[in-house]
């Protein structure tokens, strides 16, 4: 598994704060959702409790099979710091990353990944595979997963019933 952080008390103020910048992710995966996207968001938080970057999901606009949320929240942090080392940084994101996304935040020597949801169909932390502690990983990943989960599974489940109809 990937290096869990242990998951703080409901009124501790770590909590409060991984609480908070949630709550931003959701809100940017809102956005995503209602541009016809899958609802994901992506809020990258530095050493100050800063956002440095924010993004959501844009394959469709972008017409990018790359375009997820976390990827461009990478590039966009790697061009404000004007390095790709992210190791002070926090990632938060509405839905457990895929592969691709696991790797690239690995590569990045993320500081803390926190996400929402789990994802049992493509997620690559902890559901389906686990990409962090794989044998070509040359970082260990700290990961915060289940904030405000309830909260980002609703969010895609809604949204994913709305498309159907």
């Amino acid at each position: 598994m990937p290096y869990d952080v242990p998951p703080p008390p409901l009124d501790n103020p770590v909590y409060l704060n991984h609480r908070r910048w949630m709550l931003r992710a959701l809100a940017l995966a809102e956005v995503a959702g209602e541009a016809g996207e899958v609802p994901v968001g992506a809020v990258l938080v530095g050493p100050n409790d800063d956002v440095i970057a924010e993004a959501v999901n844009r394959r469709e606009r972008d017409h990018d099979p790359t375009a997820h949320a976390e990827i461009l929240v990478l590039r966009q942090a790697g061009q404000s710091l004007q390095n790709w080392h992210l190791n002070d940084c926090r990632l938060y994101v509405t839905l457990e990353p895929c592969p691709m996304c696991a790797g690239a935040i690995v590569n990045a020597r993320l500081g803390l990944l926190v996400y929402g949801a789990d994802d049992p169909k493509t997620g690559a932390v902890r559901s389906v595979i686990n990409v962090p502690d794989g044998p070509a990983s040359n970082h260990r990943l700290a990961v915060q997963g289940g904030i405000l989960a309830s909260s980002c599974q609703q969010q895609l489940k809604n949204w994913f019933r709305q498309r159907r109809r």
